[in-house]
């Protein structure tokens, strides 16, 4: 499919450039010399504008025609020769201490300003007139991305590319769009490709995700249109659901929507690299909620299950710096079910084994303290910032943590990330903008009731202790879908 993107799109600038098809290569340094010269070129804008688009379309087809390596080239002459000129920004700054009058301080400022734009930005924004030259920018990006960015002038490329795509992709040019069984095969081919959290393992499991008790949503650029940029999938169920292998399950029987009361976000995919750092996700969320809303006024309940996947991690690190987060009745519980439990060190180890799950007295056992210090987890901030990404995003989008689901994972990405443990974040819309700003104010965390008594432990220690804000009683939602 990718393949398919990448020849269409040589195809169209080699037209326009008129140029001949390339096997992928490197740079060689005669040919560095011959780039640098065409990108001035570019720059300096000699002709009119078919000329300047062909010369434009010529290096984007050069670019398109390089492997790896001479992409890394590309991009580091871009960056490093054709950045803010240091002469030129030094006269400026010059010329704005030494004005004599008003007059003559805003002109030197507005020359200021001009010379703060590092010439290659005319480049870039050439390559945006053209056929499809929003995707090549953003896949540019995506290229740059890989590189060492804490290497100044790739930095510096990287602020310009970004500043111009968060212009180009600001929320408000965006289409939202239901994707459905009857879209085109060739966007149905991109979800699967594309799915992020719960891999799409056939063409029938993505039939099974687009049947009528279940909704996917996309984010869509005009000069994209057939690219999604994020992607979320919905569930339409009663209660909330605890299990994404009972959600996903293609045998289970089609519901009617209309009897559901809940919407269930199971997964949220971002689908292009060169995008990182711009975020549709919160809008996409807030359009989706009020969407279904809108056409399913039954609906109560708007909740995510969510995956944990940074947890185990966390888990392993922090029973070897502090054995004690496993209380000694908790560990004697362990150890009674399992023989080779002799300290909260293994613990990693046994999680590691396959099949640990099945173990159904070795599960009970693990299912409190693990529940614990999973909501411990996810409310910690030890440098302001909440540790796990998924938490970081749907927090500060408004939503509170709801409750933790066992074994609600049983995948091997799910047990190897989250010990099987997934979450709900509740989207409750009255409450979603005061979570929001309690959040961004300085970190104050929404969570249910039953996530506060499971951080009981360290509520009283000042220096551990998370900001939380309670609501809703206990277990104010007991029906699990599935």
């Amino acid at each position: 499919m990718l393949d398919r993107a990448l020849t269409n799109l040589k195809s169209a600038w080699r037209e326009i450039a008129g140029g001949k098809e390339q096997e992928p290569h490197a740079l060689d340094d005669g040919a560095v010399q011959k780039l640098r010269a065409r990108i001035a070129e570019c720059i300096e804008a000699r002709g009119g504008e078919v000329s300047a688009r062909a010369r434009a379309a010529g290096i984007g087809q050069l670019y398109l025609g390089l492997n790896r390596e001479g992409r890394e080239r590309f991009l580091t002459v871009l960056a490093g020769e054709f950045d803010v000129e240091d002469a030129a920004l030094d006269a400026a700054l010059a010329a704005c201490r030494e004005a004599p009058d008003r007059a003559a301080r805003l002109a030197a400022e507005e020359r200021l300003r001009s010379v703060l734009v590092a010439p290659r930005v005319k480049l870039l924004t050439q390559f945006n007139a053209l056929p499809q030259g929003v995707k090549f920018l953003v896949d540019m990006r995506a290229d740059l991305l890989r590189m060492d960015l804490k290497q100044p002038h790739l930095a510096s490329l990287d602020r310009d590319m970004k500043d111009l795509l968060t212009a180009w992709f600001d929320v408000g040019f965006l289409d939202m769009r239901a994707i459905s069984w009857d879209s085109p095969a060739a966007l149905l081919e991109k979800l699967i490709a594309y799915e992020a959290v719960h891999e799409i393992r056939s063409w029938a499991d993505l039939r099974n995700r687009l049947d009528r008790d279940r909704r996917c949503y996309g984010f869509f650029h005009p000069r994209m249109p057939d690219e999604p940029l994020i992607f979320v999938e919905v569930a339409l169920v009663k209660g909330l659901a605890g299990s994404v292998q009972a959600l996903l399950d293609e045998s289970a029987p089609v519901a009617d929507p209309k009897d559901a009361d809940t919407a269930i976000f199971y997964s949220i995919s971002n689908t292009q690299n060169g995008l990182r750092g711009i975020s549709f996700g919160s809008f996409l969320i807030k359009r989706v909620v009020d969407a279904l809303a809108a056409d399913l006024p039954q609906l109560k309940i708007f909740s995510t299950l969510s995956p944990i996947p940074g947890f185990r991690r966390w888990l392993d690190g922090a029973l070897a710096a502090d054995p004690e987060l496993l209380p000694d009745a908790e560990r004697a519980a362990i150890a009674e079910r399992n023989a080779d439990f002799a300290d909260p060190s293994v613990l990693a180890q046994l999680l590691a084994e396959p099949g640990w799950q099945q173990d159904k007295a070795l599960a009970e056992a693990l299912h409190e303290p693990l529940e614990r210090l999973c909501a411990r987890y996810l409310t910690i901030q030890p440098k302001g910032r909440l540790l796990d990404p998924v938490a970081r995003f749907h927090l500060g989008n408004g939503a509170r943590i709801e409750r933790l689901n066992w074994l609600g994972d049983v995948s091997a990405k799910g047990l190897k990330e989250s010990a099987g443990l997934m979450v709900n974040y509740l989207y409750r819309r009255e409450d979603i903008e005061e979570n929001h700003e309690a959040y961004a104010r300085d970190g104050t965390v929404a969570v249910s009731a039953d996530i506060a008594d499971l951080l009981a432990p360290w509520r009283g220690d000042k220096k551990s202790a998370p900001k939380l804000r309670v609501r809703g009683s206990r277990n104010p939602l007991r029906r699990i879908a599935g």
